[in-house]
């Protein structure tokens, strides 16, 4: 006879039951235990985990009405949640048998049982255990890495104009479940967006789940979105859920949208309009119910006019846009951002007395960053594992192999990235009174605004 993994206990005061039980699941199982009376059974399961536990319904000679059983099943489940417990009831007791299982039961047998239907009833509530732990582990550990990966998503790092209005923005919107598109240059935080956009929407406590579009192979685009069936190609040993049913319920960041070709486009514009989707080698649909946000680097309005991006796909995707600014835009938060990295670092690496000089600051500020937040991170972090002094060394910064152009030159030829820096420094240094600010740059407040629309401040 086939063996398999189990522990099984049999609680029941006729010792034929007992003895009979016994004899048939050891020859199954490699633990069975048999108990008279379930007197000691919550103890006995604060010390040993059963896979499965046969429970007699009445043990008191001349009680036939199975609340013995259902009060040792309350007891039961109030010390194990997922305890699968089968009730050996008498024919007279199935009505109630069906009511317990209402009451948490597993499932029931009737005496006198055929063996191979006990068998195929606890070798079922077996597998339902391992499925529900398995379900339990999983969402423990989502739980626990969306906590680990959220401490390096912190909140946006500054209190610049730009960067207030982009609170405010994200605050507005993340209370509703509208699309979002973010846009901004590479390393300006779009996914750290995408993150305080969940955590303060309704949906905070389910999950959030991240797709780089672009380290996605077209081949297999619809299989990491939208899944498989087993059998659907060669490799697809098993089913398997795509991106979107994993997020269903909660939220799911689309980066680099822009890189997608249109065939692709087309096929995510389906399920985002239908918010359904079909696994690869299944004619059957799946609901999803996710919150959508995408990001790009790419200018997807030129895009559309160069037939190279749906319009379509992207009213879709943009019912809000968030534009972020780059590093250069907001330079007064840099000494804020430095502070924050360098404490994160001085942490890991253990160094807790490194500091950083007004001087070496100023470096930091006239700087460019074309890598953005990104890189003045991985640059602060560098300074700290070199750094053999009580300060940050401007050479370890910005080391000799460093492109360091001179800030003077920077966009000198270029007029329309020379007139939004000019109004995002005014606004800066007026602090978002848009009066002042207009008076400073000598044009009119409505100038001045039809000016930040055309550049998206």
């Amino acid at each position: 006879m086939q063996r398999y993994d189990g522990k099984i206990i049999l609680v029941d005061d006729d010792p034929g039951i007992r003895d009979s039980g016994q004899m048939f699941l050891k020859q199954v199982f490699p633990v069975v235990r048999t108990e008279s009376s379930p007197q000691n059974l919550v103890e006995i399961l604060k010390q040993e985990d059963f896979d499965v536990i046969l429970l007699d319904m009445n043990f008191q000679k001349g009680e036939m009405d199975g609340k013995e059983g259902l009060n040792w099943l309350e007891k039961i489940l109030e010390t194990d949640p997922e305890a699968m417990v089968i009730f050996i009831t008498a024919y007279g007791d199935i009505d109630l048998a069906i009511q317990s299982i209402k009451a948490g039961a597993a499932d029931f047998i009737v005496k006198p049982w055929s063996n191979q239907k006990l068998l195929a009833t606890i070798l079922s509530c077996i597998r339902l255990r391992k499925a529900k732990t398995e379900v339990i582990r999983f969402k423990k550990t989502s739980e626990r890495l969306s906590q680990d990966m959220d401490k390096d998503f912190q909140v946006f790092i500054g209190d610049s104009y730009p960067v207030k209005k982009i609170k405010e923005m994200i605050a507005r919107v993340a209370e509703t479940d509208a699309d979002v598109l973010i846009l901004g240059e590479n390393g300006t935080g779009k996914e750290l967006a995408a993150r305080e956009i969940h955590r303060k929407s309704t949906r905070k406590d389910q999950v959030f789940i991240a797709v780089d579009l672009g380290a996605v192979p077209e081949t297999l685009f619809e299989s990491e979105l939208f899944g498989h069936v087993k059998g659907a190609y060669t490799d697809a040993y098993q089913d398997r859920p795509g991106r979107f049913e994993l997020a269903s319920g909660g939220t799911i960041f689309l980066d680099e949208i822009g890189n997608l070709s249109h065939p692709l486009q087309s096929k995510l514009l389906s399920v985002i309009e239908n918010r359904k989707i079909i696994r690869i080698g299944s004619h059957i649909e799946i609901p999803v119910d996710v919150r959508l946000i995408s990001a790009t680097n790419r200018n997807l309005k030129q895009m559309v006019n160069e037939r190279r991006f749906r319009e379509d796909l992207l009213y879709r995707i943009n019912t809000v846009e968030i534009h972020l600014p780059a590093l250069r835009e907001r330079k007064n938060d840099i000494p804020l951002l430095v502070d924050h990295f360098l404490e994160i670092y001085r942490q890991k690496y253990h160094k807790s007395e490194l500091k950083i000089s007004q001087h070496t600051l100023r470096k930091l500020k006239n700087y460019p960053w074309p890598g953005n937040i990104r890189e003045l991170k991985n640059a602060v972090e560098r300074a700290v594992i070199l750094s053999s002094s009580g300060q940050l060394s401007s050479a370890n910064l910005f080391p000799t192999s460093y492109p360091v152009p001179a800030p003077e030159l920077q966009n000198i030829f270029n007029l329309e990235e020379n007139e939004k820096q000019l109004i995002m420094k005014a606004i800066n240094h007026n602090r978002g009174n848009m009066t002042r600010t207009a008076r400073d740059l000598g044009i009119a407040r409505a100038a001045l605004y039809r000016r930040m629309k055309k550049f998206g401040l």
